[in-house]
């Protein structure tokens, strides 16, 4: 069992290797698709981190506007909860005035029955009856109907609109600084009082102490910026945080937002504020049984203000990690590029031979064992050719070396230009002596090549005294199978070192040709005109 896990460990391991490898190759092969990949999947990583911030942004509003309408609802409840019980204590003041008995009870005993159920009501500043003639008639305290006594009230916008309106019912006032408590801004809740034949008897009032809605107010911190009022639906300011905003009284009617507040019973919006052009949340409801409006407006800086935090040091980092991933992905391919460029170099020059630039003996050997067994699976011919540089040795003693060494890389580009096909490989096999593979080609093609490039040489002229031509000439066996059979390249390229040496033997400067089967051998050929050849006279 440890070896079968060691096995796999093995396999595993060399999978990833061979993997590996691929992947550096194809990185090294195309380092600007990989640097392009590289700078795209950092765009990705940047969108989707924008994209999640700026969810995280409308989710931070949307929070907030929730958190509003929460509040708002709070308020409004309180309110109407409220005035509720301000209503029914009314009622309960407009039930005992409207009895003619009330008025023969002894005055403590008439002050229970008409008041007895106002004492419950909170945030109260006086419960009153008020005559037909606007004058008090009647006060929850001795101390607030002493600091009545003579004074009207037969102007108040409430009073008039109950004795204008048998069915008013609960009137709400505006704002008003109190005659009757010291001036202290106050809003009245009041009812008709009729007589027993259904004309105005008076008012019954209770007045609401402005504070009481400035309290329900402060209680609440929204933030920097952040603004909260209560709005009567004419427009009336009766409370507002910070109270810079405005007095109790003063008139918002002719604002672009109430008239956004009138038009609806509910809503939230965002919008600038006409007063100091802060941008803001803007969350309002009606109260269901009073005209009031409760707003609640957070400022949108002060709500984004920890998401902006948040995003910018996502941001940074965004932007650090996703410059430094393009940064590395540009110089990982590039540096990849260079070593698979160097790679393919070391492979090139071990495959090469550095004086001629030619293929050498090992990209040779390889070659002919590829080209071999591809001609035996395609049934195609295979020709090579195999030269010599004659009287090498009496050209390097006459001229030097160096001359030699010059001569060599001259014969080996005429060799691979003999020959412009891809498929073909031009080697030097050492020395002198240099190969060409034809795939592909027949006997008498491979012929005309290996003439071609002999007879280019030889028109080249390069001098070589001493020798019968004058000049540097070469001489090529050339052999060839259609199709390979059996053997191998190696015998192929045999034979045409064979048959390079018969044109050695018959006088150089020429090309000996021979169809090779492996097995016998047929009647050598001479080059195209048939002048050189096995019976030529040797030099």
């Amino acid at each position: 069992m440890p070896k079968r896990v060691l096995s796999v460990r093995l396999r595993v391991r060399r999978w990833l290797i061979v993997r590996a490898k691929r992947a550096i190759r194809l990185i090294g092969n195309y380092p600007f698709f990989v640097g392009i990949a590289g700078t795209l999947i950092a765009t990705l990583m940047a969108v989707l981190t924008y994209v999640a911030l700026y969810e995280g942004r409308a989710e931070e509003l949307r929070h907030a506007a929730e958190n509003s309408r929460n509040l708002v609802q709070l308020i409004s409840n309180d309110i109407a909860r409220n005035v509720e019980i301000y209503d029914l204590s009314l009622q309960a003041v407009v039930t005992a005035a409207e009895q003619p008995q009330t008025w023969s009870l002894p005055p403590a005993l008439r002050q229970r029955v008409l008041f007895d159920r106002a004492t419950a009501a909170s945030n109260i500043g006086g419960v009153y009856v008020i005559d037909a003639s606007g004058y008090v008639k009647a006060s929850l305290s001795a101390a607030a109907a002493a600091a009545a006594e003579g004074v009207s009230l037969a102007d108040r916008d409430y009073f008039i609109a109950q004795r204008g309106d048998p069915h008013a019912g609960l009137i709400f006032s505006r704002p008003y600084r109190s005659r009757l408590r010291g001036s202290v801004p106050s809003i009245g809740l009041t009812r008709r009082i009729d007589a027993p034949d259904g004309s105005f008897a008076g008012v019954a009032l209770l007045g609401v102490r402005v504070h009481y809605f400035q309290q329900l107010l402060d209680r609440v911190d929204l933030g920097r910026g952040s603004h909260l009022f209560i709005l009567m639906q004419g427009g009336t300011m009766l409370a507002s945080k910070p109270p810079a905003l405005g007095s109790a009284g003063t008139s918002y009617s002719s604002s672009q937002n109430f008239a956004k507040f009138s038009r609806r019973d509910a809503g939230t919006y965002t919008a600038r504020s006409s007063l100091d052009g802060v941008e803001r949340i803007y969350t309002f409801a009606h109260v269901g049984n009073a005209p009031l409006i409760i707003v609640v407006a957070p400022a949108v800086e002060s709500v984004l203000a920890g998401w902006r935090r948040r995003s910018d040091f996502a941001l940074v980092m965004t932007t650090v990690f996703g410059g430094a991933w393009v940064l590395v992905s540009w110089a990982l391919a590039f540096a990849l590029r260079d070593k698979v460029l160097a790679e393919g170099e070391l492979l090139r020059l071990a495959v090469t031979d550095p004086l001629t630039g030619l293929a050498n003996r090992r990209a040779l050997d390889r070659r002919l064992v590829e080209e071999w067994q591809h001609a035996m699976r395609a049934r195609t011919p295979l020709s090579v050719l195999f030269f010599d540089i004659d009287h090498f040795k009496l050209f390097n003693d006459t001229y030097g070396h160096a001359a030699g060494d010059e001569v060599l890389a001259f014969v080996a580009g005429r060799i691979a230009s003999g020959s412009r096909r891809a498929t073909d490989l031009a080697a030097r096999y050492g020395g002198e002596e240099f190969a060409l593979v034809l795939p592909g080609s027949t006997l008498d093609a491979a012929t005309r090549i290996a003439e071609k490039i002999r007879k280019r040489i030889e028109s080249d002229n390069l001098a070589l005294s001493g020798t019968q031509q004058g000049c540097v000439t070469v001489s090529a066996g050339c052999a060839s199978c259609d199709p390979p059979v059996g053997e191998s390249g190696a015998r192929l390229l045999a034979a045409a070192d064979r048959l390079l040496y018969e044109a050695k033997e018959a006088g150089r400067n020429q090309v000996r040709a021979q169809q090779w089967t492996g097995e016998g051998t047929h009647s050598v050929v001479g080059a195209e005109t048939g002048t050189r050849g096995r019976d030529a006279p040797a030099s």
